[in-house]
């Protein structure tokens, strides 16, 4: 038995009247019969009989169809809920580096949760691009925030959203001149993000591209971790502008330059090509644009 069945039975044993059953279903009278047969012959019981002119219901049509009104009315209310709900049972996972976390995406989370207050919401580490795409591939991501050189993966829709300002800094007082070549890096010590860490990888390439390698460094898991210590004057860190903006403004760190002209990289958001775009994740992604969108106009008044 189906629910269409069931509810071409309900219909019939109300009207009492196959061709008024057909016409309120919009069946052909002939579709009625033959799902009243089948019920029947599932049930193993005739369901109705006629009298005369008169079709009615069996004892066991009675008794059959006070199942048939409960079932139905719980699955209308089981409907009903589900709909109602759709955004309150919904889940978000994303994979996003701290950075982000932190300076970026509070906003669009405020935003998003006044619209969609019921909707979970998890954050994974993405310490690494190359992470975050293989976890977006096996749908343990919904999507996640890169910060990369741009790319265009088979299987991932990606949209860039800024491109990210990246600067050299030291503390104050730390003995480093305020303009250095590439050669004077090498024996600098430097604090760095963990190893996949796309601007780590920036750095690193754009060194051994002139054959100089870091000999003096340390390595961190935390973004902000790094800086307090770079604060503190235990060495040079290359980190994305939104991090450390507020700390050169004060005066707690103070900006190297050096020659990175060919440096460029992107914050980008990124899916899998065939996910099903529910509304949260839709209205996620919407909120995103609008405010990277908010961000680069402010980066550009800023010049």
């Amino acid at each position: 038995m189906d629910m269409k069945q069931l509810k071409t039975f309900q219909t019939a044993a109300t009207t009492l009247n196959f061709t008024k059953t057909a016409k309120m279903l919009n069946f052909a009278q002939s579709s009625v019969t033959a799902q009243i047969k089948a019920l029947e012959a599932e049930l193993q019981h005739p369901l109705f009989e006629r009298l005369g002119k008169k079709l009615v219901l069996t004892a066991t049509g009675k008794e059959y169809k006070k199942y048939v009104d409960q079932m139905l009315r719980l699955n209308d209310e089981a409907l009903q809920k589900i709909s109602d709900k759709q955004f309150r049972i919904a889940s978000l996972t994303i994979g996003a580096q701290e950075s982000q976390c932190t300076y970026r995406l509070p906003r669009v989370l405020q935003l998003f949760k006044s619209q969609f207050p019921h909707v979970k919401l998890t954050f994974k580490p993405a310490h690494s691009d190359d992470s975050a795409r293989a976890l977006i591939d096996d749908g343990t991501l919904d999507l996640a925030f890169i910060m990369d050189v741009r790319k265009t993966p088979e299987t991932l829709l990606t949209e860039t959203l800024i491109i990210e300002e990246l600067k050299m800094v030291a503390a104050p007082e730390y003995a480093i001149k305020s303009s250095v070549t590439l050669k004077d890096l090498q024996n600098e010590s430097f604090l760095l993000t963990e190893i996949g860490c796309a601007y780590r990888t920036l750095l690193e390439q754009t060194l051994a591209g002139e054959n100089v390698f870091l000999h003096n460094s340390i390595e961190f898991v935390s973004i902000e971790a790094l800086k307090q210590c770079v604060i503190a004057g235990l060495g040079v860190a290359f980190l994305p502008a939104m991090v450390v903006n507020k700390e050169l403004h004060n005066g707690q760190l103070k900006e190297v330059i050096w020659p990175n002209e060919h440096i460029q990289l992107y914050t980008q958001i990124a899916w899998h090509k065939n996910k099903q775009m529910t509304p949260p994740l839709q209205a996620f992604i919407d909120l995103t644009r609008n405010v990277f969108k908010e961000e680069r106009k402010k980066a550009v008044s800023s010049y």
